[in-house]
């Protein structure tokens, strides 16, 4: 007898944890599908709860106000449990020139990035690394000996009249400036080193996303980060470029594709400034016309909301100018951690599949449509799975 009780008492434990498990999933769930802020257009007839709605949610009557004209609008679950507060932001409705051409993209970095340090093969034999756990990869060397620099050339013609006496530099770490002094050692050539690998400007292709009304553009959908760091760089300024498709590597199961393209670094060639490089993207003055190999179409803006899982599309150039080519939203994650990462896009065009395996590296930027609006960008590709990748809402570009 006291065994079958023992046992019944087991399971109502498991049935207990079982519960609590799907409660607290179910609550993770809500809380990732249900935004923490939202925007609507200013006197539209959008029904935000309905724009919110979800199964077992309910939303409160009474909201609480601001003074720029947003509210917070409570949530619950069944009534009872509070999830949230959502942000309800009315903005004025937009309509913006989206791109998807491919550009060509040269920036140079604030300082003289340090990538990693070396061994330096002495005068006399030995091996020696001066600049081993003084300075690190990613730090930012902006001056020398008191004097300040900008570029890879400036720091050779200072390295270049060493004498064998101590250095003093300034670097940038974690945005802190920080002397630090290092110890040049005499090569086997006679010349004073200080064992370090620096890099002070990076280019490659992407894609442009979109030209607002003030004239600004945004595109990749993602910061631009050193390859051998891996941090975002820290940039004074750069220029974008016309860029023209050479080639293309297809995407394949464990190896990402690539467009290869060709980029003329000439005046005649600069469609814009680039001032910014954010996780979001790069940013920048845009100066170039319509036309002159450069897409550009008005388009009005989709809210986060207004997506669904289901058919879409992407603006690109992978051959002879910008085309729209068939998608399919299969994830949506209103308030994912990296908000380049916010919704899964699968390419389904059988001719784009045909060309490029699906998404390929330069295709960072290409405009996603839905519906008839602009609602994001495509950032990454699955490495496993070259039709897939990830992409980032057009709201949160915007906000830059």
């Amino acid at each position: 007898m006291d065994r079958k009780k023992r046992y019944r008492r087991f399971l109502f434990l498991c049935l207990g944890l079982d519960l609590l498990a799907m409660a607290v999933l179910g609550y993770q769930y809500l809380d990732r599908k249900i935004p923490d802020e939202i925007h609507v257009a200013k006197g539209g007839s959008q029904n935000v709860e309905m724009l919110l709605e979800r199964p077992f949610v309910t939303f409160d009557d009474a909201i609480t106000v601001s003074g720029e004209g947003s509210y917070l609008l409570p949530c619950k679950l069944l009534g009872l449990v509070p999830i949230k507060d959502v942000k309800v932001v009315p903005t004025d409705g937009k309509s913006i020139l989206v791109s998807g051409s491919t550009v060509g993209i040269y920036m140079e970095t604030e300082g003289v990035l340090i990538i990693d340090t070396g061994e330096i093969l002495s005068e006399g034999g030995e091996t020696k690394e001066p600049a081993k756990n003084i300075v690190k990869p990613g730090d930012y060397i902006v001056a020398f000996n008191e004097q300040k620099i900008s570029t890879k050339k400036e720091l050779i013609k200072d390295l270049d009249g060493l004498d064998g006496d101590d250095v003093t530099l300034e670097i940038v770490r974690n945005g802190e400036t920080i002397p630090v002094s290092l110890s040049p050692v005499k090569d086997t050539q006679g010349k004073y080193k200080l064992g370090i690998w620096v890099r002070d400007d990076t280019q490659g292709i992407g894609t442009l996303t979109y030209v607002d009304s003030q004239g600004r553009y945004g595109a990749l959908g993602h910061g631009i980060s050193d390859v051998d760091t891996g941090e975002l760089l820290n940039i004074k300024g750069g220029a974008l470029y016309r860029a023209q498709i050479l080639g293309i590597q297809m995407g394949s199961k464990g190896s990402p594709g690539e467009l290869s393209g060709l980029i003329r670094y000439e005046p005649k060639n600069v469609i814009g400034t680039i001032s910014s490089n954010s996780e979001n993207g790069i940013y920048g003055e845009y100066e170039g016309n319509m036309g002159e190999g450069i897409s550009l179409r008005q388009m009005e803006v989709g809210y986060k909301q207004e997506m669904e899982i289901g058919p879409a599309s992407i603006l690109c150039c992978v051959e002879d100018g910008v085309r729209e080519y068939d998608a399919e939203i299969t994830k949506i994650d209103m308030n994912h951690e990296d908000t380049n990462k916010s919704f899964v896009i699968h390419i389904t065009d059988e001719e784009l599949l045909a060309v490029t395996g699906g998404i390929v590296q330069g295709m960072s930027g290409s405009p996603v449509v839905q519906n008839g609006k602009f609602v994001g960008a495509v950032t990454h590709v699955f490495v496993q799975d070259s039709t897939s990748g990830y992409g980032i809402f057009a709201e949160t570009m915007l906000e830059q």
